[in-house]
Order: structure tokens, then sequence, then C-alpha cells
């Protein structure tokens, strides 16, 4: 069977084919999500809360030991594999950050990596 071909058989092809009739009408496109697959962004949300910054992705099907996160207290990257989609993000944080001060968690496909903002100043001693 060709991409595009139906399968009678294949329960969800209305679905597949009601998503891509919306999403053409959205997109302007010749959209085929049975050739695209899924998209390799993952949904990020930051969220600031008083003096803690909050890194939400959401990573389906990405087991934790394929999650590679780094943070240079302006930036986090994540870099993660699973057996359908890759993930290689790199997300601006809107403060400063102390990377020394991440706590990561990852449940049920979602990644949250919580930061203490960084002291806006620094002491000098004369």
């Amino acid at each position: 069977m060709q991409p595009g071909d139906r399968d009678d058989s294949d329960p969800f092809d209305d679905i597949f084919d009601e998503i891509e009739r919306m999403m053409n009408g959205m997109m302007n496109g010749n959209v085929d999500i049975r050739t695209e697959g899924m998209g390799t962004d993952a949904h990020i949300d930051i969220q600031e809360d008083g003096e803690l910054v909050r890194v939400i992705a959401d990573m389906p099907g990405v087991a934790k030991d394929a999650i590679d996160l780094t943070c240079d207290g302006r930036h986090v990257t994540i870099d993660a594999a699973s057996n359908r989609r890759e993930f290689d993000e790199r997300v601006s944080l809107p403060v400063r950050v102390d990377e020394q001060s991440a706590n990561a968690s990852y449940n049920n496909g979602v990644l949250e990596v919580v930061f203490e903002r960084a002291d806006t100043s620094a002491d000098i001693d004369l």
C-alpha cells in the first residue's frame, strides 16, 4: 500500500481524512498526516512563579534515559529521541536562572524542569 491509499479495514481512515481536511484548510497546503508524521517539535511552556522558572515540555513516547538537558543560565536545550520522533529544542528563558539549582522530573510524557532565578546583581567588594 502506498502513502495516501485507503485501507477500508482501518476504522481510523475517516478520522485521519477529516483531520487532513481541517489542517489543509488552516494551513492552505497539502498536508498528509500519514506521511508527515506527528512533528518533531515538543510543546514547551515556560512559567515564572515568583523566584522560580518552570520549563514544561510534552514529549510522549520518550524514555526518561533518552532525555539530555543542558542549561547555560539563559537557554535550556532539550535533546531526546524515541522510536517515532526526535526532539532538539533550544528555549530562551525569560530571565537568567541559576543552572545549578535545576530540579527535573519526567512523568507520563511530561518533562518539568524548575530553576531558581539568578541574582540580578553581584556584590563587589573593594
